[in-house]
């Protein structure tokens, strides 16, 4: 797979075109197919499925219009004493590139890299994870139908196999999930000095201030925990309201969840399934917990039986709570104090630096102030999830949220080496820079400006 890159095959925008129509055909001609499967592993309602179609549409749309501009090389001014060479940057291609996609989108980010690294020129080796077989096995079949297996292919498998591609000498690694797996990543690719764009998570905040909308915020506040079951690595994570905004917002979240799911929310068909069992559990003890320290505060109803958990609302008093111990990743939405936004913000900074922040209403002073003084993968003000929506805009996170970042061109540069080249003619070749050197210092200063 790497010699197909290394022999210049995936260099011209023909080949990467080519590429990117066999994925839009995968995509398109097998729509019934992925809503089955992701319903099949996750139990998604369609809608919410289809928004994984939706992403990889228009991320194929952008890269397809812009390819021929991001691959053009970049003209780069020389100095006085370089002239008259020319100085170029090209992007080129890494190789083969391994990516490894997560369980909670299993689809759109297994292959919405993928659509950087074909961009790029890359060949790529696929690895869904095993955690959503149906898609996963999805994935295997219709790669293999839609590409030459030396241009992308699939392996499936557990850990283990996914441990045993880290170990190889890969061009890139492009992993996304958990933190804990994501050292694990890193390490293994350590050894052959392999470069690894990390797509993790953490436990992303959303503050409420006074001036937010709070019927709108509490709806999309909702919308956010229960999108997916809560299973998004940009969810939001907790909720920091101040005492007199805390009983309207927890009214208006009520009204919300009515609004959306109705008074038996788990007999809605709107909401997805935890993955697995695993997963569920960790997720009911923390809630069982709760409803014996009389904290849940709206919702609570669980089906073991299905895996399902409905968008709940729980009181936490501080930052030692269980809750707030690793990133939830399910419906859970612990509600906090905000005592001063400056406490707030400091409380923020001391906590591993997540891939979202979310903000709802504030001053402008107020937006810029929390801008200023806090570090994220991005943040989303009035709204959340939907910044991951625009696909011009790089998507990653930083410090334990994650390195490096992708979508439109942000992805095309993730998976492409820029290659400095220094044009020079054989003229004007000087002796004054050959030893002896005979050029007074004073010159020499004069010239480097």
């Amino acid at each position: 797979m790497r010699d197909q890159v290394g022999s210049g095959m995936t260099r011209s925008q023909g080949w990467r075109m080519e590429q990117l129509t066999h994925l839009g055909e995968l995509i398109t001609n097998h729509e019934q197919e992925v809503l089955e499967a992701l319903s099949a592993d996750l139990g998604k309602p369609q809608t919410e499925a289809f928004f994984e179609l939706i992403a990889l549409r228009q991320e194929l749309k952008l890269t397809i219009k812009n390819l021929r501009r991001w691959m053009r090389p970049r003209v780069v001014p020389v100095p006085l004493a370089q002239r008259p060479g020319q100085a170029t940057v090209i992007p080129e291609p890494l190789g083969c590139v391994l990516i490894i996609g997560p369980w909670n989108l299993p689809f759109s980010l297994t292959l919405q890299p993928l659509i950087s690294a074909l961009a790029a020129g890359n060949t790529a080796v696929l690895k869904p994870s095993e955690q959503a077989p149906s898609v996963s096995a999805l994935i295997s079949r219709l790669v293999s139908t839609h590409f030459d297996n030396t241009v992308v292919t699939v392996v499936e498998g557990d850990g283990a196999v996914a441990a045993e591609l880290v170990s190889m000498p890969f061009d890139h690694i492009f992993f996304t999930g958990g933190g804990s797996i994501g050292r694990k990543v890193l390490a293994g690719a350590a050894e052959h000095l392999t470069p690894v764009t990390l797509e993790l998570g953490g436990k992303s905040p959303a503050i409420v201030l006074p001036g937010a909308d709070l019927n709108v915020s509490a709806r999309r506040l909702i919308w956010g925990k229960g999108f997916n079951a809560g299973q998004a690595c940009i969810a939001p994570d907790h909720v920091i309201v101040d005492e007199l905004q805390r009983g309207p917002l927890l009214a208006a979240m009520g009204d919300a969840r009515m609004a959306m799911y109705g008074e038996k929310p788990l007999e809605s068909g709107q909401l997805a399934q935890i993955i697995n069992e695993r997963q569920f559990n960790r997720l009911a003890k923390l809630l069982e917990n709760a409803q014996e320290d009389g904290r849940v505060l709206l919702g609570g109803e669980i089906n073991p039986e299905e895996r399902r958990i409905a968008p709940t609302v729980i009181a936490v008093s501080n930052r030692e709570d269980p809750l707030m111990a690793d990133e939830l990743f399910g419906p859970l939405l612990p509600l906090l104090a905000l005592n001063s936004l400056e406490e707030t913000l400091r409380e923020i900074r001391r906590d591993p630096k997540p891939l979202a922040l979310y903000l709802f209403g504030g001053s402008s002073v107020q937006q810029d102030q929390v801008l200023s003084c806090t570090s994220s993968g991005g943040v989303c003000i009035n709204d959340v999830i939907m910044q991951a929506g625009v696909p011009n805009m790089p998507f990653g996170g930083v410090g334990a949220s994650g390195m490096g970042s992708y979508h439109g061109q942000s992805g095309f540069d993730t998976f492409s080496h820029h290659k400095s080249v220094l044009r020079r003619p054989f003229r004007f070749d000087f002796k004054l820079r050959y030893p002896p050197y005979k050029i007074e210092l004073k010159v020499l200063r004069r010239l480097a400006g």
